[in-house]
């Protein structure tokens, strides 16, 4: 109610100034500025408001879990796996998220292997599950001493972090569960104690793990929810592939059907390939603005159903 109230001001505010312009006559005076501003904010409010509508889903409302994996190609995409985290990382910063860095596998030189990170906040999942699926980037090669140009790939996985209140069933005989030493930052403490937690869900194959806190207590937590999560994750999207089995849009996310292209060179664009949304300040981009990527799929998601709905 309150968001109904602020945008009825608003637009009652821009008819106000277009009457004031109107009366004086010219588009260059300071009615006509001030319409102008208030038609832009209230539009903008109106995307926002537009944008809830869409995060009414189940589980949007909750934080979530992010994981991070570079594609073949060795050290090139291990590296382009890290500027996706720090992407991420900054996108949520920015809007005021809190992150902590669950498990991080350092590449070979340089880059990573694969990174775990949990995203504290309202709305969190339901506008980071925007991302999830292949991201492809084209570049000169900084580790490349003939500078060729190379493409890399990553995949982004978002899971909702679901609370205790979300039955999950788990039977312990069904877990392994193995200790090893941080491979990480994490200070002397933890590089020199078996504090570091494996699970291995032996009917699914899932395997989680989680060495960034100091106790095997803590990390041993934080993998049982990584695991809980994911193995929501996978019964519900069984629950979609079941319901989708007819559908002739339904696609497979795999390598060679990113959702995003960041291409630095020869020029300098990022494209998202569902929505043909395109932006040319790729560092930008890289710095963690992606609002607008996820805006248009969210918004893009609801038109598609729209479309497809019965009268």
């Amino acid at each position: 109610m309150a968001s109904y109230e602020r945008l009825k001001h608003q637009v009652e505010e821009a008819r106000l100034f277009l009457t004031m312009a109107e009366e004086e006559g010219g588009e260059d005076s300071e009615a006509a500025r001030e319409a102008e501003a208030a038609v832009t904010k209230a539009a903008a409010e109106i995307e926002s408001q537009e944008l809830k509508v869409m995060l009414s889903g189940e589980y949007d409302r909750l934080g979530a879990i992010v994981s991070i994996h570079p594609g073949a190609g060795g050290t090139e995409a291990q590296d382009w796996a890290e500027i996706l985290l720090r992407l991420y990382l900054r996108w949520a910063e920015r809007h005021g998220y809190k992150t902590d860095l669950a498990d991080l596998q350092p590449g070979d030189g340089a880059g990573i292997k694969n990174a775990t990170f949990t995203v504290e906040g309202d709305y969190a999942y339901g506008y980071l599950k925007a991302e999830s699926g292949i991201h492809r980037l084209v570049r000169i090669s900084p580790f490349d001493a003939n500078a060729r140009r190379h493409t890399s790939f990553a995949s982004m996985a978002v899971f909702p972090a679901i609370d205790d209140k979300v039955e999950v069933n788990i039977d312990p005989a069904d877990l392994r569960v193995d200790t090893f030493r941080a491979s990480g930052a994490g200070g002397q403490h933890v590089n020199k104690t078996d504090s570091a937690v494996r699970m291995t869900h032996i009917p699914t194959g899932i395997v989680v793990s989680c060495q960034n806190e100091r106790s095997q207590h803590k990390n041993r937590a934080m993998a049982m929810k990584i695991l809980r999560a994911r193995l929501f994750e996978l019964e519900e999207r069984k629950k979609r592939e079941k319901f989708e089995e007819f559908s002739k849009d339904q696609k497979e996310i795999a390598w060679g059907s990113q959702i995003r292209s960041y291409v630095l060179q020869p020029y300098r664009m990022v494209k998202d390939h569902r929505t043909g949304v395109e932006i040319g300040n790729a560092d930008s981009v890289l710095d963690g603005n992606i609002d607008p990527f996820i805006q248009a799929y969210l918004l893009g998601v609801r038109k598609a159903g729209a479309e497809k709905s019965p009268d």
